[in-house]
């Protein structure tokens, strides 16, 4: 998704109806699907703090976005920054445009992958954090590492116009800027966290995690064909791989689980459609059906493999396995770009810019995300007290309740 600023173009109005829809679908993915994909795999007397802070981060993230979080992806500074000269969308007119598309348009259909972004974080922390906590630490992690590696990436900056290789790095809609982004902070923010209390709670409501993950599925449809930034051929293939790969991974996922445990689960085969989106994301818009097959049926246990040794390997907390599904599935999608060229299906990525690239923005990930928490942990208590956390957050942090059994 890379940035088109295009001289003599006019607005189209196909392409500007299909962003539109796109921009719906993807805050769908996180109001209400992330919450309850999130929401049912937690105890039930955290639920609310889970939807909580989905829909915050959705509120607060949207203000400083268009304060100045847009600015700092989009602008045009130098290839690391993009500076504030866009804050509050300045000089962003009703005529301005990006290739066929008004700015402004743009501009919402960007806001809504810097919400979703830091909102699959979420999932590393949830039933024991702070509520402050998690609106500091979005909103800095917003502006200081998700913003800038937009810029690097989809903006014009030293990953996409060749400044470290003649080639730039491929990643259509996500797989470094979004997932292993997200990824990386929910590993390092779980380890500075510790582990919950009560580690071993089973999900309380598997059917919130499928509603949830469907509606995931159906928004991903925007993420990943509005990532095209027009209604064409090309939009109509990222949707179908898009598809394709999420059905795949969901039955791999599934069948893997039934080999290794003995059954398969419905929060399994759901994770797996998960896994499945996160993995094409990257290469949405540069392989056909059969690549995406093969990319999802991976996934489907190559994830699955990584919460294995997330838990048990480095024991690590991360609560509903975000680095896992998302870290380690959108990696895996950059790295299958690639390899897709080495057996003959060109698509014009090359080996060195794609793993320089997760080198250089997994590293400044794990780096700035530590020094955000670390500063943070000085002001803000980080974590509630072991009554609160054994009580639930919902009553404790918010007053209220999800259930009321007694009524």
């Amino acid at each position: 998704m890379p940035l088109k600023k295009c001289s003599g173009v006019e607005m189209d109005s196909a392409d500007t109806v299909w962003i539109m829809v796109a921009t719906a679908l993807v805050l769908f993915m996180t109001l209400p699907g992330l919450a309850l994909f999130y929401g049912g795999l937690v105890r039930s007397r955290n639920v609310l703090s889970v939807f909580m802070h989905t829909y915050a981060i959705a509120c607060l993230m949207s203000v400083l976005w268009f304060s100045v979080g847009y600015s700092i992806a989009f602008g045009d500074l130098n290839s690391f920054w993009g500076g504030l000269s866009k804050s509050f969308l300045s000089g962003v007119h009703s005529n301005s445009l990006i290739g066929t598309l008004p700015e402004i348009l743009f501009f919402a259909f960007q806001m809504t992958f810097a919400i979703i972004t830091p909102a699959l974080i979420v999932g590393a922390f949830v039933e024991r954090i702070t509520f402050g906590f998690v609106l500091a630490f979005s909103s800095i992690w917003m502006l200081l590492v998700y913003a800038p590696v937009v810029h690097w990436i989809w903006g014009g900056g030293l990953l996409a116009n060749g400044w470290l290789f003649e080639v730039p790095v491929f990643d259509f809609a996500g797989g470094i800027v979004v997932h292993e982004t997200a990824g990386l902070a929910a590993l390092t923010i779980a380890y500075f966290l510790g582990p919950r209390a009560e580690v071993s709670k089973p999900p309380h409501n598997p059917g919130f995690v499928m509603i949830g993950a469907s509606m995931l599925w159906i928004g991903w449809f925007g993420f990943n064909g509005g990532s095209q930034l027009a209604a064409d051929e090309g939009a109509a293939m990222a949707l179908t791989v898009t598809h394709l790969s999420a059905a795949t991974a969901s039955l791999t996922w599934a069948l893997w689980e039934r080999m290794k445990y003995g059954k398969a689960s419905l929060v399994g085969l759901v994770t797996g459609t998960i896994a499945g989106l996160a993995s094409i994301t990257p290469a949405s818009g540069y392989v056909g059906p059969v690549e995406a097959m093969l990319i999802g049926g991976a996934a489907g246990i190559i994830c699955q493999e990584g919460v294995n040794l997330v838990r048990n390997v480095l024991k690590i907390d991360d609560t509903l396995d975000v680095f896992a599904v998302h870290g380690i599935g959108g990696i895996f999608g950059i790295l299958m770009m690639p390899f897709f060229s080495m057996l003959g299906f060109d698509n014009g990525s090359s080996w060195a810019s794609q793993i320089t690239s997760l080198i250089v923005v997994g590293g400044y990930t794990i780096i700035v995300t530590a020094i955000i928490i670390k500063v943070l942990m000085l002001i803000i208590p980080i974590r509630v007290d072991r009554e609160v956390e054994y009580e639930g957050l919902d009553i404790n942090v918010h007053g209220e309740r999800a259930y009321d059994l007694s009524s």
